[in-house]
């Protein structure tokens, strides 16, 4: 039988893990299924904890796991050196990392502040550009970046705010980088994942709701689980989609397309 995916002892970047409900922890464990070699990165010492503990339950090996604060280039720079020096080349990196204030969340966008607005830009747009910049080097045989986004990005929704800002900005980025990659036969494409509860999603006050209606207007009449975010990733990282770049992937059982 053919390889289809061909991520089979690929080495493959995940940031963002946070704890079992994380999307990036949905992605890893398709990675592992197709056969991948998946580097973690993680930013605080409770994240390091909380993956040790879940690839112990789940009985996986990481090939790595290295420190990477987003907000610091140099820590940025420094986790992809020491990657560099562990693996000779990498062939994808998941970007799964977004935050904001959770008082800018609160309240009426037009609320927000200079710092807060700055803050959740840096921390969930500019991160994939400067993640783009150090991996570039490693990426020798070519791969794939991938980014998580949501249908705040483009359109209204309630409580999502700063965030609907932050993810449009990444969505612009996606196309720009897969626009400067491309000739390095890099592609960069992002995941609109529809609703998952995940650590994030807690921040935002309307949430329930949100789940609510997406079973009752969604095509297919429920909400996405965390494995077909993290299949649909696999399939958009592997050989199947080595002609598509620069897209935002709807992975939300078609609820972004309602009226």
């Amino acid at each position: 039988m053919e390889d289809l995916l061909k991520l089979k002892d690929k080495n493959i970047v995940v940031m963002g893990v946070a704890n079992k409900r994380s999307l990036a922890w949905g992605v890893a464990k398709s990675l592992y299924q197709a056969g991948a070699n998946v580097i973690f990165t993680y930013r605080k010492d409770r994240s390091y904890s909380k993956l040790q503990k879940l690839l112990e339950e789940n009985s996986l090996e990481a090939k790595m796991i290295v420190q990477c604060d987003v907000n610091a280039d140099e820590s940025i720079q420094e986790a992809f050196k020491k990657i560099g020096e562990e693996v000779d080349c990498i062939h994808g990196v998941v970007h799964s990392i977004a935050f904001a204030h959770a008082e800018d969340l609160k309240g009426d966008f037009v609320e927000t502040s200079r710092d807060g607005f700055a803050f959740a830009q840096d921390t969930s747009a500019y991160s994939l550009v400067a993640v783009a910049k150090a991996s570039r080097p490693l990426m020798k045989e070519g791969g794939a970046l991938i980014a998580m986004s949501y249908l705040g990005a483009e359109r209204v929704v309630d409580g999502y705010n700063v965030m609907g800002v932050a993810k449009a900005s990444l969505e612009a980025s996606v196309r720009y980088l897969a626009s400067d990659l491309g000739k390095d036969n890099i592609r960069v494409n992002a995941i609109s994942a529809g609703a998952v509860r995940t650590l994030a999603a807690k921040g935002v006050p309307s949430f329930n709701e949100i789940l609510s209606k997406i079973e009752e207007t969604a095509p297919l009449r429920k909400n996405v689980t965390q494995e077909e975010v993290g299949d649909m990733t696999i399939a958009m990282m592997s050989h199947l989609s080595r002609g598509v770049t620069g897209e935002i992937v709807y992975v939300d059982s078609g609820y972004n397309i309602m009226g």
